[in-house]
């Protein structure tokens, strides 16, 4: 079972590396848009992985905030792409 957990926690962290550069080259505000959800869902999933281990708990905690956080970009970017379309303030 720890060999499983290792494997999928490698794959979301190369996931993770990889939405970071899709960040830094997408061609679309909505494109960086979902690769930061993306990047939000893995970044919580390897935090969950990782509070399996003993005395690490706490990491249960932040992957929950990490989870109530990333609503609340999407509704902001989409207040802003809303401004920036109609040409009013975000």
């Amino acid at each position: 079972m720890h060999d499983v957990r290792t494997g999928v926690a490698l794959f979301l962290l190369l996931n993770v590396l990889a939405c970071l550069v899709r960040v830094a080259r997408g061609p679309t505000l909505a494109d960086r848009l979902l690769v930061a959800q993306l990047f939000g869902t893995s970044g919580a999933a390897v935090l969950l992985l990782l509070s399996a281990a003993p005395g690490m708990s706490a990491l249960r905690d932040v992957a929950l905030t990490f989870a109530v956080l990333a609503p609340i970009t999407v509704v902001a970017f989409v207040r802003y792409a809303a401004g920036r379309w109609t040409g009013g303030d975000p």
